[in-house]
């Protein structure tokens, strides 16, 4: 035997255990009484049943026990009564009759110790469990487990034939010798079947079992009328095979096959799941793009939006900025058509102050020969003329002062000047002109002074030309 087969078979160990519970289940239980001719505490003598029974792995009956019939007895001496149960079979006989006085179920007699004697049977059915330790066709051993029910039914029959002997138990002897017949039957059909045969199809066991069981107990084949027994049923629980190696490869083929189920069957989830994963992330893909396009949708819009906010800003900028380009340009022109008007003016002013002395020298020398009294007439007529030249310049200075104010001028021109020196070419020289005499707080004075720094510039504008 290999170290394999040395190995603990699970499953029939577990098989095993159950048919011991079963058997100390169904073992009557009663409370224990001492044997008369056993001493209280001390255990029966073993005898060749108990040692079969520990062989077997089974434990000997408790020889102490009371009967399995409750059977009363009253009255004293010669004059008893026996008081039999309903479901119990009794034969009673008397010394000096060949044939018995009562035999039936359930039969109350009266009873005289000296002459009588009775035998009372249990009639309810009878279990008997098998264990059955076979070697099938392969040569391999296995294990049957079946169990027997089987009752009396000829009892006029049954206790002629068999040993209802044991006050304690009538029925072990019976149930032995049925119980060794049942496994001898199991063994023989058993060594005819292949394993396989045995684990899967009980059915040819259980109909070989039950006909030679019938055949004993009940008499069918040999038309006798058998041990008056009837069997009532035959059926086999468990076939388990004792290798553990033989019985683990056995099982290997269906277990791989269904291990192969249970994968194909993983691999297809797997697949599913990750057909659906697939799925759920393209979809989850699919929308973060379309959020993401939506993203830059709405971000693109704000930046047209923007864009568009800075370019109208740019431009109102830009055309503010040309406006008061516009503007200081107007300023700087209409500055240089006054300095040039008021140019103009002083050339006039010039001109006909050169007048006005040309006439008076004329004057004077036409004055020089006419004498004192046309002298007088002359500087007469000059004064009143000068008095008229004074006269109309102070009338265009009024008409100066009311067209322009001077603060306003003064105020344009202030603004102007850094936009004008700033955009004036950067001069090679400096040249500083003064002027004094004239008041800065009149119109006049102001003019003067402009005049004085645009000739400057002028002159400086020239120079770089020229340069």
């Amino acid at each position: 035997m290999s170290a394999a087969d040395k190995g603990s078979n699970t499953y029939l160990e577990q098989v095993v255990a159950q048919q011991a519970v079963l058997e100390d289940d169904l073992r009557a239980r009663r409370s224990a009484a001492p044997a008369a001719a056993t001493p209280p505490g001390m255990p029966p003598p073993p005898g060749p049943l108990a040692k079969r029974d520990r062989a077997l792995g089974g434990t000997a009956p408790d020889r102490s026990a009371p009967g399995p019939v409750d059977v009363r007895i009253s009255g004293f001496w010669r004059w008893k009564n026996v008081l039999v149960p309903p479901n119990a079979f009794v034969v009673h006989t008397r010394r000096g009759r060949e044939a018995p006085l009562h035999v039936g179920l359930g039969v109350s007699f009266r009873y005289n110790p000296a002459t009588d004697s009775f035998l009372v049977v249990p009639g309810a059915t009878q279990t008997i469990l098998i264990n059955a330790y076979c070697i099938c066709q392969e040569l391999q051993g296995v294990l049957v487990q079946g169990y027997v029910q089987w009752i009396i039914q000829d009892f006029g029959t049954a206790y002629r034939k068999l040993d209802f002997s044991d006050a304690h138990d009538p029925m072990r002897l019976v149930n032995l010798q049925l119980k060794e017949q049942a496994e001898a039957a199991i063994k023989d059909k058993v060594s005819t079947m292949g394993v396989r045969d045995v684990l899967s199809d009980k059915q040819p066991i259980i109909e070989e079992l039950t006909a030679r069981l019938r055949a004993v107990a009940e008499g069918e084949d040999t038309g006798d009328q058998g041990l008056g027994l009837r069997i009532v049923t035959v059926q086999i629980k468990e076939a388990v095979v004792s290798s553990s190696r033989l019985w683990e490869n056995l099982q290997k083929p269906y277990r791989s096959e269904q291990a192969q189920i249970a994968r194909l069957a993983e691999l297809a989830a797997e697949e599913t799941i990750g057909q659906r994963e697939m799925a759920a992330g393209r979809l989850k893909e699919t929308q973060r793009l379309e959020y993401e396009r939506e993203l830059a949708d709405l971000r693109a819009r704000n930046e047209a939006q923007r864009f568009d906010t800075e370019t109208a800003e740019r431009l109102r900028r830009t055309k503010r900025e040309h406006d008061d380009t516009r503007e200081v340009a107007e300023l700087q022109t209409e500055t240089t058509r006054h300095a040039l008007r008021m140019e103009r003016e002083r050339h006039a002013e010039e001109a006909e102050t050169g007048r006005l002395r040309i006439e008076r020298e004329q004057e004077l020398k036409r004055l020089e020969l006419d004498g004192e009294l046309a002298l007088v007439q002359a500087r007469a007529q000059s004064r009143h003329e000068q008095a008229l030249l004074e006269l109309e310049r102070e009338g265009a200075r009024a008409a100066m002062e009311n067209e322009r104010t001077p603060a306003s001028i003064q105020a344009q021109l202030i603004a102007a000047l850094p936009e004008v020196m700033a955009k004036l070419p950067k001069p090679d020289e400096l040249r500083t002109v003064t002027i004094g005499g004239a008041d800065q707080t009149t119109v006049s004075g102001l003019l003067a002074q402009l005049t004085a720094v645009v000739g400057a510039l002028r002159a400086a504008t020239d120079d770089g030309t020229s340069r």
